[in-house]
């Protein structure tokens, strides 16, 4: 892994750049005391418990415990393999390498995955090429031209053109030494099950290339060109490509996304195709399946706003309440955007154009309230004096969850003055809806606390309550990793015992082993160090422990003692049971010498 740098290049990588600076990209930070804290990245929370320290270059999460350095925190968010992670940190330190982030990724992919990779970024360029350049995609570059599409939105999205061929993908591929097995496995190629031969997964379809986070082809979504079935024809689930954590056009809208600190999220990438001709570069889609808990997360590290643009038929309105209510309890900011019954955005943008788009749709959009008032009259009809009362009901219950008064007042107005009803009592109504809703709030918030620690001021790593022997090893730990004496002092008063919990004990050795190959005493140097993900995460959430920073003979003596009275009383523990099986088998002597073992190993605490 780290052997494609040198280590004195990692340590000035280190050196160059503030982990504040790298997180605060992902994260909003805020000082308190020494550290800064923000919303956790890694998973949802609505109370900061993400802790990022300045001095010790780390960061620590008290309700999930991701943990880790500079170089991890882009591995994780990124998803970038240690070399990306690095070449990325040595440009915001202006340290130079001799090494790029294409060649350290490939270098630490697994030979099937970098094929498989290599093989779509090979199609990719010859359907591109079949499809701009020659005679066999001149008829799909007309239908595209015809469709609206540019050259300019064709070149930027590589959209392609796949040979009316049963067997063209198959040969270009073997002659190039791509392994049969492997590519069928990648999706691109058939086996038949009669006489075992391949034969191409797309034929005669304009073909749309599927990138990941960082750019890379893994699939490819067909499009027939006349009525064929079925009207689009997708890559299947492989080693590389997952549908429920890919978002299509995700990495080139990224960088609009965060200009603008808000995406714009569509059923398809036909339409987010269409949006971007028109001007809406910050759109992204879900591949042909709902939104996923794996979609939000990728969402939320780069926005809080988010502006759904849905088909307008039935379907496509289902599809943005459910997707409307998950981004709403991650904690986004939602407007949905809204189009006339049966327009889905391609059509939309073809019938009228980009700018009434932008401005009609895009920026005309709903707030979440609005749009779910709409979306509750659907079915219902309110002349009916039964569809009128569930209706009034059912968007009561929607205002009791809003958070701001002007925003209730507004909508409960509403109600009133449209269907001429008492406004105190739907006041009234609305009050006890309130009570009920705060009160299914409070469970879930307290359930979920049972799982996950939220933490209105966030709180010391060492703040939870612990066997004094495991607070005792940890604040060794701590005081160890500051100083390499300490360590050695530990080591010599410990003698043969070990600390009791076992990843402790690990992080000891790799502590000592740090300090005796020379190195000076550095958190974040230590940590990757370390070459165990949980043991880095244990690390760093230890060296975020509130300690003194002077430690007495006394206080380390204490904490020695406290390790080593814990295996003394497991000891006694064992004893009183080896007593209580000699007195069942009615051997009173032994039992009395075991006695008076545990006499003495009790004085001895």
């Amino acid at each position: 892994m780290a052997d494609l740098i040198a280590s004195e290049k990692i340590d000035e990588i280190r050196r160059s750049v503030d982990i504040v600076d790298v997180v605060g990209e992902y994260v909003q930070l805020t000082k308190k005391g020494r550290n800064y804290f923000g919303l956790c990245p890694f998973h949802g929370e609505n109370t900061p418990s993400f802790s990022v320290s300045t001095d010790k270059q780390i960061y620590n999460c008290f309700g999930c415990h991701a943990a880790g350095d500079a170089f991890s925190f882009l591995m994780d968010i990124e998803g970038y393999s240690f070399q990306e992670a690095a070449v990325e940190l040595a440009e915001k330190g202006n340290v130079k390498l001799d090494i790029e982030a294409p060649a350290a990724a490939a270098k630490s992919m697994s030979p099937d995955f970098q094929q498989m990779f290599e093989a779509h970024q090979l199609l990719s360029k010859f359907y591109h090429h079949l499809l701009v350049n020659t005679k066999d995609g001149q008829h799909a570059l007309e239908y595209l031209l015809n469709r609206g599409f540019t050259r300019e939105s064709i070149d930027k999205f590589q959209i392609g053109y796949s040979l009316n061929s049963w067997d063209f993908v198959y040969k270009f591929l073997t002659k190039r030494k791509f392994p049969e097995g492997l590519m069928e496995r990648a999706g691109l190629i058939i086996k038949r099950e009669k006489d075992g031969s391949y034969f191409d997964r797309f034929r005669d379809r304009i073909m749309f290339p599927i990138n990941d986070r960082n750019g890379n082809t893994i699939a490819f979504s067909g499009r027939a060109l006349g009525d064929d079935d079925p009207k689009y024809l997708n890559s299947p689930e492989t080693p590389i490509f997952n549908k429920s954590k890919i978002l299509y056009n995700f990495q080139s809208a990224r960088a609009h996304m965060k200009k603008m600190q808000r995406a714009v999220l569509f059923e398809g990438f036909a339409d987010v195709i269409a949006a971007d001709r028109a001007g809406v570069e910050n759109g992204v889609a879900t591949m042909g399946t709902s939104l996923t808990d794996e979609h939000i997360a990728l969402l939320k590290k780069q926005v809080q706003s988010i502006t759904i643009c849905y088909d307008s038929d039935n379907a496509g309105k289902e599809a943005a309440f459910r997707a409307s209510t998950m981004l709403s309890d991650a904690g986004f900011q939602i407007r949905v955007a809204m189009m006339p019954d049966g327009l889905d955005p391609d059509d939309y943008i073809q019938a009228n154009g980009a700018e009434k788009f932008r401005n009609e749709v895009i920026d005309g959009s709903l707030t979440l309230m609005a749009f779910k008032i709409l979306y509750l009259r659907r079915g219902k009809r309110l002349q009916d004096e039964g569809d009128r009362l569930l209706y009034i009901e059912e968007v009561l219950k929607e205002i009791a969850k809003l958070d701001k008064a002007v925003e209730k007042d507004l909508y409960i107005r509403q109600l009133a003055e449209e269907f001429s009803v008492s406004l105190d009592a739907l006041k009234e109504q609305l009050a006890g809806m309130e009570k009920k809703h705060s009160s299914s709030k409070a469970q879930k918030e307290h359930a979920g606390r049972s799982n996950t620690p939220v933490m209105l001021n966030p709180a010391p790593a060492s703040s939870k309550i612990r066997p004094a022997f495991h607070t005792a090893e940890r604040n060794l730990i701590s005081h160890m990793m500051k100083d390499a004496d300490i360590a050695f002092k530990v080591q010599n008063l410990l003698g043969e015992n070990t600390f009791n919990i076992d990843e402790h004990q690990a992080i000891f050795t790799y502590l000592l082993g740090y300090f005796e190959s020379g190195h000076s005493p550095d958190t974040s140097a230590f940590i990757h160090f370390i070459n165990d993900d949980k043991l880095r995460k244990i690390c760093a959430e230890i060296a975020l422990v509130t300690i003194n920073d002077e430690v007495s003979e006394q206080e380390l003596s204490d904490y020695i003692k406290q390790v080593l009275n814990y295996q003394k009383m497991l000891k006694i523990k064992e004893k009183k049971a080896e007593a209580k099986e000699a007195e069942r088998q009615k051997d009173y002597v032994k039992a009395a010498l075991i006695s008076m073992e545990i006499i003495q190993l009790q004085k001895s605490l």
